[in-house]
């Protein structure tokens, strides 16, 4: 199945369509001829020389052959295939001339039909209160307005909504660390984790939780979330991406390799995650415990 089309190409992206057509000219072989070794389609062909489609590793691999390509020149056109599908974003860039960035995470989510999110240090963003999230986005952009602040949170509760979706699936895994991260007084905890109660009993919502002593299965040092795209956008039928907060940007991966990798990992860690009452017991030990502090 053809790869995904891309409306607005990345300079990687380009680099690589722009690399892949002159090798063709360059070996004298027709669209046609090209589509033939490569065994798709002459169309294929045509956008991915256009930076239509991205194509994936292994068909780049299939053109350096059908070109006999000289290995400096193979090796530059894995490092373009390796950046084409790490898109990264620099928060300093992205956030230049506006507040939040939370519409284009809500077009990535409603362009979804499952959404997996992973969060080792803090609840996700579609389960957050109002007052978590005004913190969390103050701790993010400590320079920011009120005005700011208002607007980013406005515009994650506006994600929200896409939870009441029963066309969509979503999947939380929470460490025992996220759920006791406090950005604030125990009361705003208490709302928080009620919050993640109350949502968990959603039909098309599943949260499970990763106590402290819980045997370690693998580890992972960051947060993530996967996103299977529905047919209906503008990848492909399968197609995923998997998005990284880092501290200075926002990687987008959509590589099939790496996005296996976090599949795998999120594999292992369901596996041992506490669901149901049993999710909802540590949430209410977590809870005790807060309250007892306020005592």
């Amino acid at each position: 199945m053809d790869g995904p089309d891309r409306t607005e190409p990345s300079v990687s992206q380009r680099r690589l369509a722009a690399e892949l057509r002159r090798l063709r000219d360059l070996a004298g072989l027709s669209g046609r001829e090209m589509a033939h070794r490569l065994g798709v389609s002459q169309s294929k062909v045509s956008r991915i020389e256009s930076c239509l489609t991205l194509p994936t590793a292994p068909e780049v691999a299939a053109w350096s052959t059908a070109v006999n390509a000289p290995t400096e020149t193979v090796a530059l056109l894995e490092s373009l295939t390796e950046a084409a599908f790490t898109e990264v974003h620099r928060w300093s860039h992205v956030l230049r001339n506006r507040p939040h960035l939370q519409g284009d995470i809500q077009e990535v989510e409603s362009g979804s039909h499952h959404v997996m999110v992973f969060q080792n240090a803090i609840v996700p963003g579609l389960l957050q209160t109002a007052e978590y999230a005004r913190r969390v986005f103050a701790f993010f952009s400590p320079e920011g307005t009120d005005a700011d602040l208002s607007a980013a949170v406005a515009g994650r509760l506006n994600r929200q909504l896409v939870l009441f979706d029963q066309t969509r699936r979503f999947e939380f895994l929470l460490t025992e660390a996220a759920l006791r991260w406090r950005p604030g007084p125990a009361r705003l905890l208490l709302a928080q984790l009620d919050r993640i109660s109350s949502l968990a009993t959603l039909e098309n919502v599943t949260v499970g939780l990763l106590p402290h002593r819980a045997e370690a299965v693998t580890y992972v040092t960051h947060g993530f979330a996967l996103f299977d795209l529905r047919a209906d956008t503008q990848a492909g039928d399968g197609e995923a991406i998997a998005m990284v907060e880092t501290v200075h940007a926002n990687l987008t991966v959509s590589d099939p390799e790496s996005i296996a990798l976090y599949r795998h990992r999120w594999r292992l860690l369901k596996d041992v995650a506490r669901y149901g009452d049993d999710a909802r017991l540590l949430l209410d030990k977590i809870a005790a415990e807060l309250r007892a502090e306020k005592q």
